[in-house]
């Protein structure tokens, strides 16, 4: 006897039900963009202690007020939870991109390495006159950046670049916006030694650092030879792995739109057919109810997604391809910013830079390298003509032609969806 269409429908969707679980699982991780590289080994024999990165246990620093006193930090270097290696998770969303997490071999994580690279970070006598620091030109308060067009050193000098932002850096390895440090570790001793920034050398902050008792006695227990330029950008890039971004709306409505999409025509079947799948659907959808995106926000994600082609460079959970382009921005100049040329000497390179992170952008203005254009409004009309023309324009910069809601849109989802918490810092008890 044929079947009635109700009946049609119903079957169609046990099947569609059963076949598209698989499906559903595959399409959230292609709808966050996650990363395809290998996922770092652990050694088995090796205690480890489970993390996820953001605990503001990881950067409240040593327990207690006001300078830290060399029997604290004794105590502290005396727990050997201290000392072994962090096995790290990351925060909703960015955990997506879990398989792109670098952490040097010769450089695991530990808390005791996170804490001594905090307050290095923090410290203004790592400069030649005890004025600037790294969190100077990289602040909490400022998203990780500053906000100024150029990051400020020593005697207020400046060079001709901004600050870039410093968190979710334990999914990169090539740092600065030209790429030319290739791991954190060395990119956090060089603003020590450059003329313009702290005006420093590498040998007399060390000789600062080892006169500080505090100092001294961590540096020795935690690297064993103790103080030592190597070592202090061991212990600032750790800290630095430790600063991520939390869970932004975005995250939340990612996973519920792709459900949503893959069962369109099944929904309605899930509470008779699947009680375990209508509870993940409701779960889905009150997480997105209690980190609510506006419909500008929405309509901005789908327009990142489609039409205004963002993520062709803004790819993955950080939203950034860590790869470099020239988008024709400072090319006018009669002598321009030539970027990743000056380091690789590939014709390509030319006039390119680093793709930052849209997470928390909306804390890092100004925006571009040269921190040129103040306003997200003002990065929208960039991209929206296209770029400037020159010979080494990306071939992935398109004129869009976008009407003034879409780009408003584009921002509303940038401001609306992708800002989160920052992990809790705490920027004083530094050494005596």
């Amino acid at each position: 006897m044929p079947l009635l269409p109700s009946q049609r429908s119903i079957v169609r969707g046990k099947a569609s039900i059963a076949l598209v679980r698989l499906v559903t699982i595959l399409a959230t991780v292609a709808y966050c963009q996650a990363g395809a590289a290998a996922e770092p080994e652990s050694d088995p024999n090796v205690d480890r202690v489970n993390v996820t990165l953001g605990d503001a246990s990881l950067t409240a620093g040593i327990p207690g007020e006001g300078p830290l006193t060399l029997t604290e930090v004794n105590q502290w270097l005396a727990d050997p939870v201290n000392h072994q290696p962090l096995e790290v998770t990351l925060p909703r969303g960015i955990d997506a991109a879990k398989a792109n997490i670098y952490i040097p071999e010769d450089n695991p994580m530990t808390l005791a390495k996170v804490e001594l690279g905090r307050q290095l970070f923090f410290d203004t006598r790592l400069s030649s006159d005890n004025t600037v620091s790294c969190a100077t030109c990289h602040a909490p308060d400022q998203g990780w950046g500053a906000n100024t067009q150029f990051g400020e050193g020593v005697d207020g000098q400046t060079g001709n670049r901004n600050s870039p932002v410093s968190f979710n850096r334990i999914l990169s390895r090539h740092q600065f916006h030209d790429g030319r440090a290739a791991t954190l570790e060395e990119q956090a001793v060089g603003p020590i030694a450059n003329p313009i920034e702290m005006a420093n050398n590498h040998e007399t902050c060390v000789v600062t650092l080892a006169k500080i008792p505090v100092y001294r006695v961590q540096f020795e227990k935690i690297f064993g030879d103790g103080v030592n330029i190597d070592n202090v950008g061991k212990a600032i890039a750790t800290f630095e792995r430790a600063i991520v971004t939390g869970p932004a709306p975005y995250d939340y409505y990612a996973p519920l739109a792709t459900f949503e999409k893959a069962f369109a025509d099944d929904l309605e079947y899930l509470d008779e057919e699947d009680p375990e799948l209508a509870k993940q659907y409701q779960d889905l959808k009150k997480a997105a109810a209690e980190h609510p995106m506006s419909e500008s926000a929405i309509r901005g994600m789908e327009l990142t997604f489609g039409k205004a082609n963002c993520t062709v460079c803004h790819a993955g959970a950080n939203f950034t391809d860590e790869q470099f382009h020239n988008l024709g921005v400072g090319m006018t100049a009669d002598d321009p910013d030539l970027g990743r040329f000056v380091v690789t000497g590939e014709e390509k390179d030319k006039g390119a830079f680093k793709t930052p992170t849209m997470r928390n952008v909306v804390h890092s203005g100004p925006y571009m390298h040269d921190g040129s254009q103040e306003t997200l409004e003002e990065v929208i009309k960039w991209y929206d003509i296209g770029g400037h023309p020159n010979p080494w324009l990306s071939d992935k910069m398109k004129k869009l032609n976008l009407s003034a809601t879409e780009r408003a849109d584009l921002v509303a989802f940038m401001v609306d969806g992708l800002t989160s918490e920052f992990p809790t810092i705490e920027t004083g008890r530094l050494p005596q």
